[in-house]
């Protein structure tokens, strides 16, 4: 692939190298006056701050989503491309439906696969010389490792939160992409020098600026507020074969560098004798550490590549040529991937979506009169999440509560599970108005008492409190639970119990009376949706 092979191995070189005469002197100027350049860029409008922002987001806090959400709807080019990438032959083979919104993508692909695909996209849309050739390919290459990050995540118990990792990767190389952009002299220079295999890169970065580009790097991603882990894991480890990682932390700088290395690989569609070298030299080194084969590597890239392709593509950084290798050159405009798209298109089974499915007119309590309807999405949309084997609970947990109290116009909802070791259940996810203050105090004793909560786990039937004030409903609610959500008139549980033994409840509640109640059909749905998440929560 040309001079994207910049990330090879090149072996040590046996000269000295000496510092060039010419920034000698100059060394810490250089280094400010790009760290100058992109702070103070005026066609950068708040990069840093952006990308802040969104890295500090966890897919462990249910409020993140939200915010991820309004995020990216704030800025409609973001939003634009976040749902052509998630409408992409790629992607949609995950969901095999149309998305529309962006919290739909967020539920139906997973937190971190948009969270991470809108950092690459703005940092993409940041560089004012992105169409550049050189910064291109540095770009090209950042993409890449990030999305190859994400299926060597899923394979390791070593990290759950697989954006961490992708960030590392994603930002690897941000010193080049840096260098390309502001300096390309000095960037051609280095890419020669690594082009001859006599110098490492952080060998030809000391040759030419007189300072390890990486600090370069780790400076700028300290200014941007990126944690300190993920900046940790751009460290380059000691040459040669690397052993299992200790710990997390290792682990994470190990999978950072091995992303940036295999870059190169994932969208070459003929390999060559170069390609296998590397793929040798990439074994050789990462083999043992990342537990990684020949099949393994080879199925990491593959699984990396349409993905990735897709990406480059949505970011309008590449197109495909003939040989369904990435374009470097600018001027190559045309996307021959179209075709093969509408051949796609043609053969795929019906998607549109089912009529109906705008909520039109809603009851006083604020439930939809088509809630049998959109119970119904719900359900389509979580088995199909299920089915394809590549989820993360917690976004399945969500997309079922969500579909729940959507449908029935809930404003509030939780999972409520058993901590064996406190003895009690807890609330652990939760959506809807002032969500995550009611999840932090919906908890209560395991010690069965005679209240509506445990009599529904006890004797596992659902419940539908229409009115929650009568007397007689009154008299068996907990202390808890009308001190903490005391204008709850109406609300839902729903018992989770495995082997006759209770797993924890569903509870959602609305600040009005429903009169309505549950049809039987929805009641029918509403089990089958209960019944995945229990499904989900005994499988993962």
């Amino acid at each position: 692939m040309g001079s994207i092979q910049k990330t090879g191995f090149p072996q040590d070189s046996s000269n000295s190298f000496v510092l060039a005469t010419t920034l000698k002197g100059d060394a810490i100027t250089l280094k400010d006056r790009l760290f100058n350049a992109v702070t103070n860029d005026p066609n950068l409008p708040a990069l840093g701050s952006s990308i802040a922002r969104i890295v500090k987001l966890s897919s462990s806090d249910d409020q993140s989503i939200q915010q991820l959400t309004y995020y990216v709807l704030s800025d409609v080019s973001l939003t634009q491309k976040i749902l052509r990438l998630s409408n992409s032959a790629a992607f949609k083979a995950i969901t095999n439906k149309e998305i529309s919104s962006i919290n739909k993508a967020i539920f139906l692909l997973g937190f971190d696969s948009v969270k991470t695909s809108a950092l690459a996209i703005l940092l993409v849309d940041g560089m004012p010389a992105k169409h550049a050739a050189h910064v291109r390919i540095e770009l090209i290459h950042a993409l890449a490792a990030s999305m190859i990050s994400r299926k060597l995540a899923a394979r390791t118990s070593f990290v759950k939160d697989v954006e961490e990792v992708s960030i590392a990767a994603l930002f690897k190389n941000l010193g080049c992409i840096l260098l390309a952009t502001y300096e390309p002299d000095l960037y051609h220079r280095m890419m020669a020098l690594i082009a001859q295999d006599r110098h490492t890169p952080e060998q030809a970065s000391m040759q030419v600026l007189g300072f390890r580009l990486n600090s370069l790097t780790e400076t700028l991603l300290n200014d941007w507020n990126v944690p300190f882990n993920v900046i940790q894991a751009l460290s380059a480890k000691p040459s040669g074969v690397l052993m299992t990682p200790k710990n997390k932390q290792e682990w994470m700088q190990i999978a950072a560098e091995f992303c940036e290395k295999v870059a190169p690989l994932i969208l070459s569609a003929n390999p060559t004798k170069e390609d296998l070298n590397l793929k040798e030299e990439l074994l050789n080194r990462f083999g043992k550490a990342l537990n990684l084969t020949m099949s393994i590597l080879n199925e990491l890239i593959d699984k990396a590549s349409l993905e990735t392709r897709e990406l480059l593509i949505t970011a309008d950084l590449a197109s495909v040529d003939k040989n369904n290798k990435i374009s470097q050159d600018p001027a190559h405009c045309e996307f021959d991937i179209a075709a093969e798209e509408n051949l796609i298109n043609d053969l795929t089974i019906n998607n549109d979506e089912a009529p109906n499915l705008q909520i039109t007119e809603r009851y006083s309590c604020n439930k939809p009169y088509n809630a049998s309807i959109l119970l119904l999405k719900g359900i389509q949309n979580t088995t199909e999440m299920m089915s394809s084997g590549d989820y993360r609970l917690d976004n399945l947990i969500n997309l079922g509560l969500d579909s729940l109290c959507s449908a029935l116009g809930f404003r509030f909802i939780t999972l409520c599970l058993r901590d064996s070791k406190l003895n009690s259940f807890r609330g652990r996810s939760s959506l809807g108005k002032r969500n995550l203050e009611y999840q932090k105090s919906f908890n209560f004793s395991a010690v069965p008492t005679n209240d509506l909560f445990h009599l529904a786990m006890q004797r596992n039937i659902d419940l539908v409190i229409s009115n929650a004030f009568i007397p007689r409903v009154r008299k068996l609610m907990p202390l808890w639970h009308t001190t903490l959500l005391p204008d709850a008139r109406s609300f839902l549980l729903l018992p989770l119990v495995a082997n006759k033994k209770p797993l924890g409840l569903i509870y959602a509640d609305r600040e009005t009376e429903s009169p309505e109640g549950i049809t039987h059909d929805e009641a029918k749905l509403v089990r089958i949706l209960k019944g995945l998440i229990l499904i989900a929560l005994n499988s993962k």
